[in-house]
């Protein structure tokens, strides 16, 4: 995880830039960084913040090689198939960084071949000095973050985070000028112009999920067998191993749940057989008494981790909604409500650990229907149709909150459960497999497939799902009373749809809570509602007015219901 930052088609003062804009990602990484212009291009200034985890003596970036001078690249991500590649290509690396492999395949193949034989996560810019051509491109379901600045082809700014481009957006003089996500699974190509201007050339698509990935896998197809659990389980134990690549401490969060609890264990499974030199380091979350601390210590008991529990108070809530709502770059109501935890602990880990990966369960709602509301699905194909478009749209919801949160702490954070070979496999399986069983199990596939492994306690593989907000709350009062309470406390007059309505025509407030946590984020981010939350996250199929799962009817799901 790093910052990757440029300004394309202006000519920029480095201190004004450095001040205003380019430290504004510094948390992404604070071991170094990098702002400089190449006078090969005009009006181009490029920044990197880097957070070590790979190749920690040559991996500083801008990275330009001896093989390519007269190209440069950015970018933030993790590539584990730099290695095969290198085999499979004879690439001769100068470094010992997986993100090099990107350029040798740009000069092997070109930039739609490149990005469609990379097995990772990444968000990246090659400056081509010799085409006067700038190429920027996304992994598929943008767990790296990206956005750009646009303006009648005059003018390209991109960056890790909005936060980055929001002065820039205030100063350009354009009607037409926007701030928006860089589109997940997109490669874009732009032309550097004589006159230092930038002209936008094309825009194109290389991965849908169902798409089965060009790049040769880890696990061969040949491998795989009729019994499609012995394919789950072996597709996602190799997700988890090649994402031990760092020369960082790797650690995991662990709620208790069931995708928290499946990737901790397989982690301490797979860095035991690897000899990695270290217990690894998991943490829980929540307030003294809440569901998550329990299950979690029951996991971590039993897989053999160095457990951590992180438990706060009302205060603590209080005292960093702000700064959560900051950091994320939402005003959305469940993200919000849902980065509370995930900032706390990852707060804690920064402080008090040497842990800096870290293994995380995003991605495994959308991909195996894991969200309550999905019992209401009419048929297996308005479910898989479903699932395609939380997929698609993760990096707005899920993704951007589990990005923000550590990222806002100077950690690295990796998603085993969105690895392109195992997700395209779990979405080109019969559609009515991955449905609820009976209406009521959610994940039955994947708890089928790991429910005579002995990988974890009959009771946590069958665990019946949580709203987040109750998960890490006290049994006496909801992290969503608690917001309540804040948010009421801090406005205490009484809620005025009409004006929330006039004020905020996107995306309106509909509660109170929510239209503190707009006005808090138009502080921040003023008049880019439009382009950086294009919905509220809500359940489909059902009518309710909050997202909460607790609104849901067969939120009372019990653990007998389970088994």
């Amino acid at each position: 995880m790093c910052g990757i930052w440029a300004v394309f088609g202006i000519q920029c003062d480095l201190k004004e830039c450095f001040l205003a804009s380019f430290t504004k990602i510094s948390k992404r990484g604070p071991d170094a960084w990098r702002l400089e212009c190449d006078r090969r291009v005009k009006d181009a200034t490029i920044g990197f913040h880097r957070l070590t985890i790979v190749d920690t003596l040559h991996g500083m970036q801008p990275m330009k090689l001896h093989a390519y001078p007269f190209q440069v690249l950015i970018c933030n991500g993790e590539l584990y198939n730099c290695k095969k590649l290198a085999k499979e290509e004879n690439f001769v690396y100068e470094t010992n960084n997986d993100v090099e492999c990107i350029l040798h395949l740009y000069n092997k193949y070109g930039i739609e071949k490149c990005v469609k034989n990379l097995d990772g996560v990444f968000a990246f810019c090659i400056v081509d000095v010799k085409k006067q051509a700038v190429y920027i491109a996304r992994d598929p379901y943008g767990v790296r973050p990206l956005f750009k600045v646009t303006g009648a082809n005059k003018v390209l700014g991109i960056s890790s985070e909005a936060k980055g481009l929001v002065n820039l957006y205030k100063e350009l003089n354009e009607a037409n000028k926007i701030l928006e996500p860089f589109s997940p699974g997109t490669f874009e190509e732009y032309k550097l112009m004589e006159n230092g201007t930038v002209k936008f050339l094309n825009s194109q698509r290389f991965h849908k999920p169902t798409d089965t990935p060009v790049f040769k896998p880890f696990l061969s197809y040949r491998d795989f067998t009729k019994d499609v659990y012995a394919n789950v389980r072996n597709l996602l134990t190799m997700a988890v191993k090649k994402r031990l690549m760092a020369d960082r401490r790797i650690g995991c969060l662990l709620s208790g749940g069931l995708d928290s609890s499946l990737l901790a264990a397989l982690l301490v499974a797979e860095t035991n057989k690897a000899k990695i030199p270290y217990k690894i380091q998991s943490f829980s979350v929540g307030m003294s008494d809440s569901p998550d601390l329990i299950a979690a210590r029951e996991v971590a008991e039993y897989i053999g981790t160095e457990h951590h529990e992180v438990i706060f108070t009302e205060e603590d809530v209080e005292a960093v909604l702000d700064d959560v709502i900051y950091y994320l770059e939402t005003p959305d109501i469940t993200t919000v409500r849902a980065s509370i935890g995930m900032y706390l602990v990852s707060k804690y880990i920064l402080e008090q650990t040497d842990t800096t990966v870290l293994i995380s369960g995003e991605g495994a709602d959308e991909l195996a229907q894991g969200y309550i509301y999905f019992r209401d699905a009419p048929d297996p194909t308005s479910a898989h149709n479903e699932s395609i478009r939380l997929l698609k749209d993760i990096y707005l919801f899920d993704g951007l909150r589990a990005d923000r949160t550590t990222s806002a702490n100077s950690l690295e954070l990796r998603v085993p459960f969105l690895d392109l070979q195992f997700s395209s496999y779990i979405l080109n399986l019969p559609e009515e497999i991955r449905q609820p069983k009976d209406g009521k199990i959610e994940k039955f596939l994947i708890r089928s497939a790991f429910d005579e492994t002995s990988l974890l306690p009959s009771k946590i593989l069958w665990r019946h799902k949580e709203a987040f907000s109750d998960g890490v709350a006290s049994e006496k009062k909801s992290l969503f009373t608690i917001l309540a309470e804040i948010v009421d406390k801090r406005m205490p007059e009484k809620f005025d749809e009409i004006k929330a309505a006039e004020m905020f025509p996107h995306c309106t407030p509909k509660t109170k809570e929510s239209f503190y946590y707009r006005t808090v984020f138009e502080k921040h981010y003023p008049s880019l509602a439009n382009t950086l939350i294009p919905y509220f996250w809500m359940p489909k199929w059902i009518n309710v007015n909050d997202p909460s799962a607790r609104f849901i009817t067969h939120y009372a799901a019990n653990v007998a219901e389970m088994s």
